[in-house]
């Protein structure tokens, strides 16, 4: 193996569904696919808290007849 870009290869594994609805084959899926993600919920946990929505300090009246 000559080519140093041949040996940095991956396949995708198997999709179900198609176009939109495409997705990857939870079946398929195993600890060699890097699927093993065992803080995921943590990490989920901690990018969805939020500060809490801010609302608007003025409301701008609309234009006369727009409504």
């Amino acid at each position: 193996m000559t080519d140093p870009l041949e040996r940095a290869t991956s396949n995708p594994p198997p999709t179900l569904g198609e176009g939109c609805l495409s997705r990857y084959d939870p079946e398929a899926m195993s600890e060699e696919t890097g699927t093993d993600f065992p803080d995921a919920a943590e990490l989920w946990n901690e990018l969805n808290r939020s500060a809490p929505i801010s609302t608007p300090t003025h409301v701008i009246p609309a234009k006369a007849g727009t409504q």
